[in-house]
């Protein structure tokens, strides 16, 4: 990325967004003026294994907001403009097909955007970009310090891709752990379902210390239960949490547009209840939305707009918390 020109990526890639998320002031990698958030796209799917399209994400979840690019969003129940002090510097410049070298090209951004005092929002690109975003933020707030809430159909602990590769979609949370970022006594996860991964893997996951609640728990005890849990256990002891939200940990009858998608999870209005109670209740460092694949949506590019919304219901419980705002 060119630090001086926030969506020049757009003039070497026709999948890079040309404006900024809900009309938020364009900054530089290098001025972030003291920005509360930092919004920044990440056009990656070379880590997908089933259907692509994550690159056009960034783009979609920027253009899907059918308001005026004002900047001014007051949040109905708060009154609070979730959009002040947030700044886009834009699409991250990537080299199609470069996994390894863009993973640590999105790593330097966000680490530098930790670095800054700000809090990273990154908007995907596939589920590997998390490994990067991760461990950006654990760079500059401590390997083995931050704790990670993971909404997902998926695990994604995976061994190595089915192509024996190690990095992809399907294993980032597995790097993670094994690179000591994030350490899987730090690991909370949400929504999983299906028929992946195996027991061997999930007989790791269970060695790591790593929390999970599978859909079926939380059908059986309610998701106000498991998330009081969940934010128990991902603020205690750490520096922080970072957020990693798979659109596919929603049913895909409300967010089709997704690489691998799984009947039977969250609804909208669930997961975007959720995800501000955790950025109002934890001490959140990062947040990335990731799998939103536009060419796979439904009628009015409703899962575009639910990622959308999703970052904006982030946003809201990060300015909630700032005002000390409770519950």
């Amino acid at each position: 990325m060119n630090p001086g020109t926030p969506f020049d990526s757009a003039r070497t890639h026709a999948f890079a967004a040309t404006s900024s998320f809900a009309g938020v002031p364009a900054a530089r990698l290098d001025d972030l003026q003291g920005a509360r958030a930092v919004i920044v796209g990440a056009p990656f799917d070379w880590g997908t294994s089933y259907r692509a399209g994550t690159r056009f994400g960034p783009k979609a979840i920027r253009e899907s907001d059918y308001f005026a690019a004002d900047a001014y969003r007051p949040h109905l129940p708060t009154g609070l403009n979730a959009l002040e002090g947030v700044v886009d510097i834009g699409d991250i410049e990537l080299h199609p097909g470069d996994i390894e070298g863009d993973l640590e090209l999105i790593t330097d951004t966000v680490e530098q955007i930790s670095a800054a005092g700000s809090i990273p929002i990154v908007l995907g690109g596939d589920h590997t970009i998390t490994y990067a975003n991760a461990t950006g933020v654990a760079r500059v707030h401590g390997f083995g310090e931050v704790a990670l809430v993971h909404f997902d159909a998926h695990a994604d602990t995976g061994e190595t891709t089915g192509y024996g590769t190690l990095y992809g979609h399907g294993t980032p949370m597995r790097r993670l752990v094994e690179s000591g970022a994030v350490p899987g006594n730090r690991f909370v996860q949400i929504g999983l379902r299906g028929y992946w991964p195996g027991p061997e893997t999930v007989a790791w996951m269970k060695d790591q210390g790593m929390r999970g609640y599978m859909m079926t728990e939380i059908e059986e005890r309610g998701l106000r239960p498991v998330v009081e849990e969940a934010v128990t256990y991902a603020g205690a002891d750490a520096s922080g949490v970072f957020l990693s939200i798979d659109i596919d940990v929603v049913d895909p009858g409300m967010a089709p547009a997704t690489g691998t998608p799984e009947p039977g999870g969250l609804t909208s209005r669930q997961i975007l209840d959720t995800v501000r109670r955790m950025a109002r209740e934890l001490n959140v460092l990062g947040a990335d939305i990731v799998e939103v694949s536009p060419p796979y949506d439904g009628p009015g590019g409703i899962t575009a707009l639910l990622a959308n919304r999703i970052v904006l219901e982030v946003l809201n419980g990060l300015a909630e918390r700032d005002a000390g705002v409770s519950s």
